[in-house]
């Protein structure tokens, strides 16, 4: 792989398993030096072990942790290069159902946490002149299923705030491009799919296999293959991207497999 990312500077939120670990590799692959943030401290050493990256204990809630972890961050490298939100949770409920500590906790983590590293991460960039912000959103947030209330609304959120980023900071050379992941086989899914199978009366795989139905590629996607979307979007080969939203969904959305049973 070549040195994309050679010389920048990273930071991963979410990043101790599923799609925030494997951006981690993609981008230390890339030559990027990367922190990486999340709130498993044994899973980020191992990561940080295996990859080189810096591991740092963060909880995207409390503004005052994330305002120190970049405030070091810039301390240390001299500038951040890179921002990518991965942190996210999940948890479900419907429109008659939700309950306020739920929502308010749903949107405190998925758009809350966000926000917070960006806000803190802008002066840095505004400084240098230059940035890329990946916040990773969900199709949910165009087509939220039943149980996704609080999630879909946190990630069409999260949507329309990177789009307020990227109209407003622009003109200081900073991009900011949401990610929208489809089905993607993670420990978060796995969750997902034992409760949706148990309901079902199948295992986990089965209930895996019954969602490819419905995706035009027949398949679950990777962890990996979401980290090369963000590694593009985080990259100067996406110099003239930005307000985007990267769909990687391998074809769930198109109306062909909208009709399959």
């Amino acid at each position: 792989m070549t040195a994309r990312l050679a010389g920048k500077v990273a930071l991963v939120t979410g990043a101790a398993s599923g799609m925030g670990a494997a951006i981690v590799r993609r981008f230390r692959a890339a030559g990027a030096r990367v922190h990486a943030a999340g709130l498993q401290p044994e899973l980020l050493t191992a990561l940080a072990r295996e990859t080189g990256a810096s591991a740092a204990p963060l909880d995207v809630v409390a503004d005052d942790a994330v305002r120190a972890l970049v405030d070091g961050i810039v301390r240390a490298q001299g500038r951040l290069d890179i921002v990518v939100n991965a942190a996210g949770i999940i948890h479900e409920d419907d429109g008659a159902t939700i309950d306020d500590a739920v929502w308010q906790q749903t949107l405190d983590v998925n758009l809350g946490g966000a926000m917070r590293v960006c806000r803190a991460a802008l002066p840095a960039m505004q400084r240098q002149r230059a940035g890329a912000i990946v916040n990773v959103a969900s199709v949910a947030a165009f087509n939220g299923s039943a149980g996704m209330a609080s999630y879909a609304a946190s990630k069409a959120g999260l949507i329309a705030y990177t789009r307020t980023l990227a109209n407003c900071y622009g003109a200081d050379g900073i991009r900011a491009n949401c990610l929208a992941p489809g089905w993607v086989r993670t420990p978060m899914s796995e969750m997902e799919m034992h409760a949706a199978g148990a309901a079902r009366g199948i295992d986990v795989e089965a209930a895996f296999a019954a969602l490819t139905e419905r995706i035009a590629l027949r398949r679950i996607g990777t962890a990996e293959e979401m980290a090369a979307c963000a590694l593009f979007l985080a990259s100067d080969d996406a110099a003239f991207v930005t307000g985007a939203v990267l769909v990687a969904d391998g074809g769930a959305r198109t109306p062909a497999s909208a009709r399959a049973p």
